[in-house]
């Protein structure tokens, strides 16, 4: 099983080895060298297919690594945070978020209507069956692409909605919640709550160390803010009409319930449209490209979803006016606002992440239709993307040829893809497999040279 990729690779899922038990390391190996190599559709049967896994298991083993085997994934999560580690700098970057993996079929479990922000635009919402995930990510620079930042998922969380109170009594009504997974009363979390959760274990995984997590406005609100570690930051959105306070007043000791916020400020939306408080002018480094921007700054309490946690509030206003003037705020007081602007802008990598899965591994092909199998095959496949990007910026990044990067019709290229380093991966391996052999002799290996080069393009 070991030859199913680059022997670079091995030591990489090596570290997986205490999650598993020994026939189900057998299994997760061979599934993820598997999974990279397979190309198409990448239901479980197909993948099981192309490497001819089969020859080393019945193929059940490898449905039932999925809906029975005893493997936790936050452990799996641990061991990737870990391998992480030694490219972090001292303060740790990380951004929540969620995604769709839209599906279909009556009987997967666990899939309901949510919303796609894809197919949606402002006037008209659209809606797609599917499984909703939240993804916890850590953000990394790569000696490899030291200018570039990469979101490598650590923890996920499926998003059940509640169940419905349309549901048959008796025993129908139970077994149509277990054939759905809608989540009971009891099970129900929200996203920011399943968001806090995974904030919370990645904090106490280091607990000396500052965490700063970025996110949308949904995971701005009171269900995390009010609830952080004592190691983690908050940078998120607020709103424009968000009613801001001064800090309570401090009276000497007196009868009666201390007041918990001082005097009303002016919201967002009335500092932006104050013209006796100049904007301040700079540029700022958002999504790669230096920008221009005006902004106004603030500490301030926001009362209804940070509580009595002081805040530093900026409003952003765009002085080419292609974008509507937005504010955002960071718990972390000692950020600067053109610190805070551009670490919110580092959340967009985790976007680039969602879609590499998507497109590259087949994120929304497995139909399971077990609870188990459901929660665990998505989140293994972000676990791939993981191993193969930490492979490539340990060893790969020296066996990649700049021809694997080049394109014809993208020759300012200067930056490293996920697709080269699918790529590379399967072109090392084909190249040690082939060219290692200590039985092909020279005039072989000439005939050979030109068959790998024109599988790696088509790779």
């Amino acid at each position: 099983m070991s030859d199913l990729l680059v022997r670079s690779f091995a030591p990489l899922l090596q570290v997986f080895q205490p999650c598993f038990t020994q026939p189900s390391f057998r299994s997760f190996w061979g599934l993820v060298c598997a999974w990279i190599l397979c190309s198409g559709r990448r239901s479980l049967t197909r993948v099981i297919q192309s490497a001819q896994l089969s020859k080393l298991k019945h193929y059940c083993s490898f449905h039932r690594f999925f809906s029975q085997a005893r493997w936790d994934l936050d452990a799996l999560g641990h061991c990737v945070f870990d391998l992480l580690l030694p490219f972090c700098s001292p303060a740790l970057l990380g951004a929540v978020d969620d995604t769709l993996a839209r599906k279909s079929g009556r009987h997967i479990w666990g899939a309901d209507m949510h919303h796609d922000p894809l197919r949606s635009t402002r006037s008209r919402p659209f809606f797609s069956f599917g499984h909703n995930w939240v993804v916890f990510s850590l953000h990394v620079c790569f000696p490899f692409a030291p200018q570039k930042h990469w979101a490598i998922p650590i923890l996920m969380r499926l998003y059940r909605k509640r169940e419905k109170h349309q549901l048959a009594p008796g025993r129908g009504g139970k077994w149509e919640r277990k054939r759905t997974g809608q989540a009971s009363p009891k099970e129900y979390c929200t996203r920011p709550q399943l968001a806090l959760q995974m904030i919370q274990i990645v904090a106490s995984w280091v607990p000396g160390r500052i965490l700063y997590v970025t996110g949308d406005s949904e995971y701005g609100g009171r269900s995390i803010s009010r609830h952080l570690p004592g190691n983690v930051h908050l940078l998120s959105r607020m709103h424009m009409k968000a009613a801001l306070y001064e800090l309570p007043p401090q009276h000497p000791r007196r009868r009666g319930r201390r007041r918990k916020k001082g005097k009303r400020l002016p919201s967002p939306q009335q500092m932006a449209e104050n013209s006796k408080s100049p904007w301040i002018k700079t540029t700022v480094c958002l999504y790669g490209k230096e920008v221009k921007v005006w902004y106004k700054t603030v500490d301030a309490l926001w009362y209804s979803s940070a509580g009595q946690k002081l805040l530093r509030i900026i409003v952003v206003h765009d002085p080419a006016h292609r974008r509507r003037d937005d504010c955002f705020f960071s718990t972390d007081r000692e950020l600067t606002p053109p610190e805070i602007l551009t670490n919110f802008s580092l959340r967009w990598p985790l976007e680039v992440c969602f879609r590499d899965v998507k497109q590259f591994l087949g994120f929304e092909d497995p139909q399971n239709r077990v609870s188990r199998a459901t929660q665990r095959t998505a989140p293994l496949i972000f676990y791939i993307y993981d191993l193969a990007v930490i492979w490539y910026a340990k060893s790969g990044h020296r066996s990649a040829r700049r021809s694997t990067l080049q394109r014809l019709w993208y020759k300012q290229k200067n930056s490293t893809s996920f697709e080269d380093i699918l790529r590379t991966l399967r072109f090392a391996t084909w190249q040690e497999r082939i060219f290692e052999d200590p039985a092909l002799d020279a005039p072989t290996r000439k005939i050979l040279q030109p068959l790998v080069e024109w599988a790696k393009l088509a790779a």
